[in-house]
C-alpha cells in the first residue's frame, strides 16, 4: 500500500444518525476515500430491529454507553439513566423511532443566532425532504394535498410509516385533548406541530429502520473507496500547528488490535459526529475546550473554546399515570402468559401489535398558557404504566401521559473527568434550574389533569395515581415534577454554532470548529437551541447540509 493510499479525504467519527448519512453521501464520490469510525459494534443484535426491543437495548452494554447524569437539585438530588447508542446506527438503533422535525420557529431562531439565512425553515425543508420516504406518498396511497406534497419527500432512504396499532384508550385521550381545545392533527411536520394524533415512525413493515440500514446498506458498504471500522474509539484528535494556524490531521484510535493512527490527506477533513455527549468529550480530550478544565486535568490547551461542553439542553418529561377501568392496556395484556403469547403471535404473523410499538404512540403539542404564540409542550401518551423505565409494568390497567417543556431555559454541561477516553464524562443537564422551567412544569401538569377530566375519558373513570391529586400549588407540582420526571433522551447544544462575536459558539454556521482547519462537528451538539420535538430527524437534516458543504469545499 502506498503512503498516499493510507490517507483519507474524509474521516467520520461516529456511525450514528449523522455519521451514517455522511458516509453515504461523501463516499458516493469514487474519488473521495472515506473512513467511518464507530466505537460500538455492528447492529446484528435482534432486539435492535424489533421495535419494542428498545427495552432490551437501553441499559445493555452491547448497545448503550450506560451513562448517568450528575445528581440534580431540580430533580431533588436524583440521577437519571442517560442512554446513548453504542452500535452502528447510534441512537437511531435504540431510540423511540418518532419522526419529528420540530417547528419553523426553531430554525428561524437558528438563522438569527448564526447570522446565516441558510438555516431558516424554508431553506432547511429541502434537506429534510431529500432523504425522506413518506408512506402517504407511496403509489396507491390515498390522495394528499399539494401542500402536503410540498412539505414531504418520497423515494429517499429514511422511511416514515404510520404505526401498525391503535388503542381505544389512546383514541379516547385524543378526543379528550380536542375537547380541551387541542386540535386534531394528521401531520406534525408542517412547521407548526400544534395538535393531537398518532406519531409517525421510522419503521419499514413493522421493523425498526435505523440509519445503518438506511444509509450504509447496501450501497455504502460495497464501495471500494469506503472503510468502516467498528470497536474503534477515538482517543484524541491529531492537531498540528503550521504557520501559526491549528490544523486537524487525523486521530488516534483505540481498536481491538491496539492503538492506531489514522490520517487525512492534505486538504482533507475530519467530521466529528459522535453526538452531544461524545463530540465535546473528544474535543476536550484533544485540548479543545475550556482552558481551566483542561489545565486542571493536565491536558495541553490547543485552543481555548469555552463553549465546548456548555449549553447542554434536553427535554425532561413529567410522567403522570392514571389508573383506568374497563380499558385494555398493555399492563394487563403483558402481565399474563396468554397475553404475551398473543402479542408474540401477532407480531410473528402480521408485524403489528405491541411488539411493533414505538415507546410512545400518541402525541400532542399544546400551549402551556393562552398567551403563548406557539405550542411549547409535547405529550407522549402510552397505554401502559410503570414506576421507572426498566421496571415491571404495574399490575392494574393504566395509561401514562408524559409531558415535556419543548423550550427549556435550563442549561447544563458535559465535562471530561480525566485525560482517559475510557472515563465517562460528567453529564449535568441542570434540569428545572430556572423559575421559568419550574412554572411550566406546574402548568403542564394542570393541563394534563384538564385533558383527563374531559367527557371522552369519563367512561374509563381515570384516577390519578402519580403524582397524585392532593398536590395542587405551583410549589408542590414543581417539586413533584422533580420527583417523577425523566429525560426523553434529546441532548443537544454542547458544540453550538453561532456568530463570530459569540464567545460560546464552538462552530460557525458551516459547522467548522473555530480556529481549527480541517475539523467540523456534524451532529445534534451544534444546535444553538433545542428543536420543538424529537431530535433525530433534525440531526439527519444537519448532516445532509454538511455533506453538501464538504462535497462543495465550502
Amino acid at each position: 500500500m502506498s503512503q498516499d493510499a493510507a490517507l483519507f479525504d474524509t474521516i467520520i467519527v461516529g456511525a450514528g444518525t449523522a455519521g451514517c448519512l455522511l458516509a453515504n453521501r461523501l463516499s458516493a464520490d469514487p474519488r473521495r476515500r472515506v473512513l467511518l469510525l464507530e466505537a460500538g459494534g455492528v447492529d446484528d443484535y435482534h432486539w435492535i430491529h424489533i421495535p419494542v426491543g428498545y427495552l432490551h437495548c437501553i441499559g445493555n452494554p452491547r448497545t448503550d454507553w450506560l451513562y448517568q447524569t450528575e445528581a440534580a437539585a431540580g430533580l431533588n438530588g436524583r440521577r437519571l439513566r442517560y442512554p446513548r447508542g453504542k452500535v452502528l446506527g447510534g441512537c437511531s438503533s435504540i431510540n423511540g423511532m418518532i419522526y419529528m422535525r420540530g417547528q419553523s420557529r426553531d430554525y428561524e431562531a437558528w438563522a438569527q443566532a448564526c447570522g446565516d439565512e441558510s438555516w431558516r425553515w424554508g431553506q432547511v425543508l429541502p434537506y429534510f425532504k431529500k432523504h425522506e420516504n413518506h408512506w402517504r406518498l407511496d403509489p396507491g396511497a390515498a390522495p394528499v394535498s399539494e401542500d402536503f406534497r410540498a412539505r414531504h419527500g418520497h423515494g429517499g432512504e429514511w422511511r416514515v410509516e404510520k404505526q401498525r396499532l391503535r388503542w381505544d384508550i389512546l383514541d379516547a385521550f385524543a378526543q379528550a385533548a380536542q375537547q380541551a381545545g387541542i386540535p386534531a392533527s394528521e401531520d406534525f411536520n408542517g412547521g407548526n406541530n400544534e395538535g393531537v394524533g398518532y406519531f409517525e415512525v421510522n419503521q419499514r413493515k413493522g421493523w425498526r429502520w435505523n440509519t445503518a440500514k438506511a444509509f450504509l446498506r447496501p450501497l455504502c458498504l460495497g464501495r471500494s473507496n469506503f472503510e468502516l471500522w467498528t470497536g474503534a474509539q477515538v482517543r484524541r484528535l491529531l492537531l498540528e500547528r503550521e504557520d501559526g494556524a491549528l490544523h486537524c490531521r487525523g486521530a488516534e484510535v483505540g481498536t481491538p488490535k491496539g492503538l492506531e493512527t489514522v490520517r487525512l490527506k492534505p486538504g482533507g477533513e475530519l467530521l466529528l459526529a459522535a453526538g452531544a455527549i461524545g463530540s465535546p468529550q473528544i474535543l476536550q480530550l484533544s485540548g479543545l475546550g475550556p482552558a481551566a478544565l483542561l489545565q486542571g486535568l493536565g491536558i495541553e490547551v490547543q485552543q481555548d473554546l469555552p463553549g465546548v461542553g456548555a449549553n447542554l439542553q434536553d427535554h425532561l418529561q413529567i410522567r403522570a399515570v392514571f389508573k383506568v377501568q374497563g380499558a385494555k392496556t398493555l399492563n394487563t395484556l403483558a402481565n399474563s402468559l396468554w397475553g404475551k403469547a398473543a402479542i408474540g403471535l401477532e407480531y410473528l404473523l402480521r408485524r403489528s401489535g405491541p411488539m411493533s410499538m414505538a415507546p410512545s404512540q400518541l402525541g400532542a403539542f399544546a400551549k402551556s398558557s393562552p398567551d403563548k404564540t406557539w405550542p411549547d409542550l409535547q405529550y407522549h401518551v402510552q397505554p401502559l404504566s410503570l414506576d421507572a423505565f426498566g421496571e415491571p409494568l404495574h399490575g392494574f390497567p393504566a395509561f401514562t401521559a408524559s409531558v415535556c417543556n419543548l423550550n427549556p431555559t435550563s442549561r447544563g454541561t458535559v465535562s471530561i473527568r480525566s485525560a482517559d477516553a475510557a472515563d465517562a464524562p460528567a453529564i449535568a443537564p441542570n434540569y428545572l434550574s430556572t423559575e421559568d422551567d419550574r412554572r411550566i412544569a406546574a402548568e403542564s401538569l394542570r393541563l394534563t389533569r384538564r385533558i383527563v377530566a374531559q367527557p371522552a375519558l369519563a367512561a374509563y373513570r381515570p384516577e390519578e395515581y402519580k403524582p397524585g391529586p392532593q398536590y395542587q400549588s405551583d410549589e408542590e407540582l414543581a417539586r413533584l415534577a422533580g420527583d417523577i420526571a425523566t429525560t426523553i433522551f434529546h441532548p443537544v447544544g454542547t458544540c453550538k454554532m453561532g456568530r463570530a462575536e459569540d464567545a460560546m459558539a464552538v462552530v460557525d454556521s458551516r459547522l467548522r470548529v473555530r480556529g481549527v482547519a480541517g475539523l467540523r462537528v456534524v451532529d445534534a451538539s451544534v444546535m444553538p437551541s433545542i428543536t420543538s420535538g424529537n431530535t433525530n430527524s433534525p440531526t439527519l437534516m444537519i448532516a445532509e447540509k454538511a455533506a453538501e458543504w464538504v462535497l462543495g469545499g465550502t
